[in-house]
């Protein structure tokens, strides 16, 4: 298990857990990230530390720090 944070562009991975306070949690969850869900990394942007993300056919951008609490494993 990993976090998405390490892994490499074009890179898919079932989310496993989410970290961080309830308000966080629940705010991603809103936005489709659950448990079991499929996640792709798209592309990394250095500027300002954001992570795009794919979920469910939709793109999501994440904080490098947020993606860091979002455990996920090879899927």
């Amino acid at each position: 298990m990993t976090s998405l944070d390490l892994l490499n562009p074009g890179a898919s991975a079932r989310l496993v857990s989410i970290g961080g306070d309830r308000a966080f949690r629940c705010r991603l969850m809103e936005l489709g990230l659950l448990p079991g869900t499929l996640v792709r990394l798209i592309r990394r942007v250095d500027v300002g530390g954001v992570l795009e993300v794919e979920v469910r056919g939709c793109r999501l951008s994440v904080r490098h720090g947020e993606a860091r609490q979002l455990a996920v494993e090879p899927g």
